[in-house]
């Protein structure tokens, strides 16, 4: 199936509405056809992506919360992801698909890096920011994603100078990228391709990410 059935988003909105455990024990049957529906989905995606970049395996996420630590105690997520890791050390950055009823969208990038990666980043950025900026400021970049997004220190991280000529770029502490779909396009039968076509976008992306984290400041592989 290339495409989200409208009884997923259907049952998604129920499910938001009624998130306990005796409804969903209830509608148990129609979220078992929602999950192989999606797996199915998410199987054509993995076949496509393994034909452009190389996967390592696709992994669906459990409809089920964890709730021990949050202040939340809904059991169920109302919404339906799935995320494709990329193979060995030298691929870096990985792919997600959230699929939810008025807030679908592909997901991308580095949402923790830890702080030797970071830091890599950054020293890369503050020595030349160039190819970056020539990659997030790219036609297609821009129409695909709009933005780099993600959370930003407040004025400069230690050890760069609020006023240093990359200081836009220096101050992230996450790189996402993101690109919204409407339920519309979600239930389209060429939604795995705009999917596709969405996650081929990312790859400059994260082809320079690829390169600057596994080779240090002069350019020699450390993995």
């Amino acid at each position: 199936m290339t495409f989200i059935p409208p009884s997923t988003l259907a049952f998604l909105i129920d499910l938001s509405i009624n998130n306990n455990r005796d409804w969903f024990a209830e509608n148990k049957p129609r979220y078992e056809t929602i999950k192989t529906n999606f797996k199915g989905f998410g199987n054509l995606l993995l076949e496509e992506m393994n034909k452009i970049d190389h996967i390592d395996r696709l992994k669906v996420h459990r409809i089920y919360r964890d709730v021990r630590f949050s202040k939340d105690k809904t059991p169920y997520r109302n919404y339906l992801g799935c995320s494709l890791l990329r193979a060995t050390k030298l691929l870096r950055g990985g792919y997600y698909l959230h699929i939810e009823s008025g807030n679908s969208f592909l997901g991308g990038g580095f949402w923790g890096p830890n702080k030797e990666d970071l830091g890599r980043i950054r020293q890369e950025i503050a020595f030349d920011a160039q190819s970056l900026r020539d990659i997030i400021n790219h036609e297609n970049f821009k129409k695909t994603f709009g933005e780099l997004k993600g959370d930003k220190v407040k004025t400069a991280p230690r050890g760069y100078a609020k006023d240093h000529e990359s200081i836009d770029l220096l101050r992230y502490k996450q790189f996402l990228l993101r690109q919204r779909f409407t339920d519309e396009e979600v239930t389209n039968p060429d939604f795995l391709e705009k999917v596709v076509n969405g996650l081929q976008a990312m790859r400059p992306f994260f082809n320079y990410m690829s390169d600057v984290l596994t080779t240090d400041e002069n350019g020699v592989l450390i993995v």
